[in-house]
């Protein structure tokens, strides 16, 4: 049992790990370029909101290593308060600064509550680590007090009623999202991937339910409420399924019978009509009509299939191999692991130059695939459960280290986040110019190209390791160069992305998240898109 301090006693002092202040470093030099480009009363909010964020991670770490946290939390990796906290506030102050450029008052109004949405989640988790953390940390708490008190007085006075009412709606939503999947899914979040990933969850299910009550006819663009719909169906499908097979056994042929059979009720009773409210259209006849809407949309579709066949051949030959060899406990390569980044990366350039927008709605539908037969796995459902079980496995890493099995739909979601995020109503008046032309690809640098090319080198030619990680210098700095020449190809082989000379801060702008891919501990495939994306968007 661990052993208490009495409330007299002196709070503990454990000094920070290197790789833990240089990840902090990293995004402090993220968010003071941010505030130095918008420099108004929200970029110092920001600063004021990483403060305390990098004071209060510290006692999220020391609680995980205590085993004192109120869930059970990811334990490979620290705490990651920071870097998460900083993503939903940084990304509705670019969101807002492009928009108002744009002369779009709506969506940069839009921004500033992306903003103070993301500022109010954070400091939640920051007031529930320092509640549960004894003694009680005073010189943390006033830190923690000064910086949210300066936010909400500032949010106070610039935000509607409205606004501020829509906030404490995703806030709530966030609260009950958290003890709900928090304690049905222990140790597949750190407290940071469970803010990020829970947070944006509810801020779009708040989107949605908005939506749905102002709906007018003609108004969204109906791939953005496919999106919605998509995302907010599958998350409800699983909370669903999770609270029913507490009380019965999911891997029974009833069971099986009964998932599927609800599934359909759900999907054709639920879903599809709640599409059909937002669009004013059959939501299968307009989507059979867009994907197959142009030639170029066919082809795209046929190529994108010969992919799909490629990875699944992949996952059966890798599973060929380990049946053949003598350990049956052989873990995939990374290099192996690396093969699907390069047919994601096949996957979405062609997509991105020819079809946004099928690539944005395949990207969904492949979502939703995804999770799906994620929970048909993870509920052993018959009769492929125990099969997509014994796939998987191979391909697991010290990341999935809970019931689920997360790195697959993160490298889809880094790779996509940059196509859903970009404020097309702010981009509509001209292609986006200078560095923001890079924006679509930020998944593609970061994530396919950038981490992948470190991983592979670090992992085979490394030998000077980065302070306190295993990450290689060589590694990042191969990326860096990769992910350059990326940028030079892209110049060459998209006519509508024009840099402006604004080769410095693309320049910057790689180097700092390859800094930051060497020194997380949390999930790159999200967490490392998302700041490429922000500060290409500044």
């Amino acid at each position: 049992m661990t052993r208490k301090c009495p409330p007299s006693a002196p709070e503990p002092k454990a000094p920070l790990s290197g790789s833990v202040l240089a990840e902090a470093l990293v995004v402090f030099a993220v968010v003071l370029s941010i505030h130095a480009a918008v420099w108004d009363r929200y970029s110092w909010c920001a600063v004021a909101l990483a403060v305390q964020a990098f004071y209060v991670q510290y006692k999220w770490d020391r609680l995980l290593q205590q085993g004192n946290a109120v869930f059970q939390f990811r334990m490979s990796a620290n705490s990651g308060l920071l870097p998460a906290s900083m993503v939903m506030p940084l990304l509705g102050l670019v969101m807002k600064e492009r928009c108002q450029a744009a002369e779009n008052p709506h969506f940069e109004r839009f921004g500033i509550v992306v903003a103070a949405t993301g500022m109010a989640v954070a400091l939640f988790s920051s007031v529930l680590a320092l509640g549960i953390t004894r003694p009680l940390p005073t010189n943390t708490c006033a830190i923690s007090g000064l910086a949210g008190g300066i936010i909400i007085y500032i949010m106070k006075h610039s935000l509607s009623v409205g606004e501020v009412i829509e906030v404490l709606e995703v806030l709530l939503i966030f609260v009950y999202l958290n003890m709900i999947l928090l304690y049905l899914l222990p140790r597949c979040f750190t407290p940071g991937e469970a803010l990020l990933v829970l947070g944006g969850i509810s801020f779009v299910l708040n989107q949605l339910i908005k939506r749905s009550l102002t709906v007018v006819d003609s108004q969204g663009d109906p791939v953005d409420f496919f999106l919605l719909v998509v995302v907010v169906g599958m998350v409800l499908m699983g909370v669903f399924f999770s609270t029913l097979f507490v009380f019965m056994d999911s891997g029974t042929w009833a069971s099986s019978i009964f998932f599927h059979l609800m599934t359909c009720v759900l999907g054709l009773g639920v879903v599809l009509p709640w599409l059909h409210w937002l669009i004013h259209k059959n939501p299968l006849l307009w989507l059979l009509q867009f994907l197959f809407q142009t030639e170029t949309r066919i082809y795209l579709l046929a190529y994108w299939s010969l992919l799909a066949t490629v990875a699944c051949l992949v996952v059966l030959y890798q599973n060929t191999k380990r049946s053949s060899s003598e350990s049956k406990k052989h873990q995939a390569p990374t290099i192996t692991r690396k093969y699907f980044h390069f047919i994601v990366v096949a996957t979405y350039i062609p997509g991105i130059i020819f079809d946004r927008p099928l690539l944005y709605v395949a990207a969904t539908v492949c979502l939703a695939v995804f999770i799906f037969l994620e929970y048909v796995r993870y509920f052993r459902i018959k009769p492929l459960g125990h099969v997509l079980r014994s796939l998987l496995s191979l391909f697991l890493d010290e990341r999935d280290s809970g019931p689920l099995i997360l790195t697959h739909i993160y490298l889809l979601l880094g790779m996509s986040l940059p196509i859903w995020l970009i404020p097309r109503p702010c981009t509509q008046k001209g292609s986006l110019g200078g560095a923001r032309a890079l924006v679509p690809y930020a998944g593609v640098l970061a994530v396919g190209v950038g981490d992948t090319v470190a991983s592979i080198f670090g992992s085979t030619m490394g030998e000077i390791h980065w302070p306190g990680t295993k990450k290689t210098f060589e590694g990042t700095m191969t990326s860096i160069f990769a992910q350059i020449i990326s940028v030079a190809l892209i110049l060459i082989f998209d006519s509508g992305v024009d840099l402006n000379y604004s080769y410095a801060w693309i320049l910057g702008s790689i180097s700092t998240v390859s800094l930051l891919e060497a020194y997380t501990t949390q999930i790159d495939n999200l967490l490392l898109p998302l700041y490429l994306l922000i500060l290409l968007m500044a």
